[in-house]
């Protein structure tokens, strides 16, 4: 009877943390570099992805990266002080979907850095800011809204027309 005491006990308090933390995870969101950074404001006659606008760029996705790299630190870190073995198999079953569901995110963001990465190479040889299919100027707000964009709005639109098109 005491064990069950316990578990219960337990259970509460990490119910409790898991709330917060949530809540400092929302807080961060809305914290967020990647989301409160100055918009470029082009000047006239601007040549564009100019030194400035790549180093505006360069910022942005560095500062991503970084946010991202922390999560992954927490996850670690929360994965690691979380691990209990529960008693009661719908406890470590809804522990084990939550670690599931932290890692599949964890996967996503992985893949996200590697893109990023890929995405200051392209800074690096000045080949930032064009499209890859058609090769005109993707735009700054658009960049700004999501940095690792390859192909301006037309082509990004037409590739998910024929996307659907294949795959229904």
């Amino acid at each position: 009877m005491a064990a069950k005491a316990k578990a219960k006990a337990t259970a509460t308090k990490k119910t409790k943390a898991k709330k917060r933390s949530s809540s400092s995870a929302r807080q961060s969101a809305v914290d967020s570099q990647f989301r409160n950074f100055t918009p470029y404001q082009p000047k006239k006659s601007e040549q564009y992805m100019n030194d400035a606008q790549l180093a505006h760029f360069r910022d942005i996705l560095n500062n991503w990266r970084r946010e991202l790299m922390e999560e992954v630190d927490r996850t670690v870190h929360h994965m690691q002080d979380e691990a209990a073995n529960f008693p009661d198999p719908a406890d470590r079953a809804t522990q084990e979907e939550e670690f599931s569901i932290e890692l599949r995110t964890r996967d996503r963001e992985r893949k996200l850095i590697k893109k990023i990465d890929q995405t200051i190479d392209r800074l690096d040889q000045e080949d930032y800011g064009y499209c890859d299919t058609c090769g005109i100027e993707i735009g700054l707000r658009r960049l700004e809204a999501r940095p690792t964009a390859t192909q301006c709005v037309d082509c990004k639109s037409l590739d998910e027309i024929k996307e659907r098109q294949i795959h229904g």
